[in-house]
């Protein structure tokens, strides 16, 4: 089983770390923005999508940054075992979807939905169809996670 791990983000405004179990992110703690001093000021939120409904997903406030993270684990622990079957998977591969997307228009490649008979080229020179698109992504392409 993955252990949590958590990686500073690069936001310049205020601290804000992302958790990780795995591979794949499954929520924040940051300093809340805009708050009176007078409440808490840090915030947590716990849950992934896709993967999770909505309502499964977790979130708190605390007064400091090791109260957050207890809280943090405290929501994750008892939401972990409601992690659908597959769940992890499914968030991997729209994580790798987007990553591709995203090259296949930096590299000037056409998606098959912009083409009249669905047929294009990847960025790495594999012809591809509307129909192919998913399976050549979980064969060529998970990497790109």
């Amino acid at each position: 089983m993955p252990a949590l791990t958590r990686r500073r983000s690069d936001n310049p405004h205020h601290e804000t770390w992302h958790i990780y179990y795995g591979d794949v992110h499954v929520g924040t703690i940051a300093e809340r923005a805009g708050v009176p001093v007078d409440v808490d000021q840090w915030q947590w939120r716990c849950g992934f999508y896709p993967g999770l409904h909505t309502g499964q997903h977790r979130s708190g406030t605390a007064a400091s940054f090791e109260e957050a993270r207890a809280g943090f684990e405290a929501d994750w622990k008892a939401l972990l075992p409601q992690v659908p079957e597959g769940a992890f998977d499914e968030n991997r591969y729209s994580t790798a979807f987007t990553a591709w997307k995203y090259r296949m228009w930096d590299c000037g490649c056409r998606m098959p939905t912009q083409t009249r008979d669905g047929l294009t080229t990847c960025f790495c020179g594999t012809e591809i169809t509307n129909a192919s698109v998913n399976a050549h992504i979980h064969e060529r392409h998970m990497e790109l996670v």
